[in-house]
């Protein structure tokens, strides 16, 4: 099974998401910022290392953050919190970034696979 961690990047009441600028299907569509785990890795580890190859920034990786989310052919979403330790988050790899309040989370069109954490990252915003 290949893990996906996502970070549910927080700061000051807000979660950072990305806009996904490729593959030509998910373009448009806005997800946690996050990657594949490599083999041997640890997931907190990959959470900063994606971090700081998509964003530039380093993190402090948190707790789980609500279910794990089966994505496709053998691979699962898991989702950690995290708050920015240095530099400012930079569209590397994404067409955009955009910091949400809990109100906002769920006006946006999320990728299938990070749409049932809408939820858990409202309560998590809130407190």
């Amino acid at each position: 099974m290949q893990v996906v961690v996502g970070a549910a990047i927080l700061r000051a009441g807000q979660l950072l998401a990305a806009q996904r600028s490729r593959p030509a299907a998910l373009a448009g569509y806005w997800e946690l910022p996050g990657g594949k785990v490599e083999p041997g890795e640890d997931e907190r580890a990959a959470l900063a290392r994606e971090c700081r190859e998509e964003l530039g920034v380093a993190v402090a990786v948190g707790d789980r953050v609500g279910p794990e989310v089966p994505i496709s052919d053998g691979m699962v979403l898991r989702t950690w919190s995290a708050t920015i330790l240095s530099g400012t988050p930079y569209a590397h790899e994404h067409a955009a970034l955009r910091w949400l309040t809990a109100a906002e989370i769920s006006e946006l069109p999320w990728l299938p696979a990070d749409a049932p954490l809408i939820p858990h990252l409202q309560r998590l915003l809130a407190g």
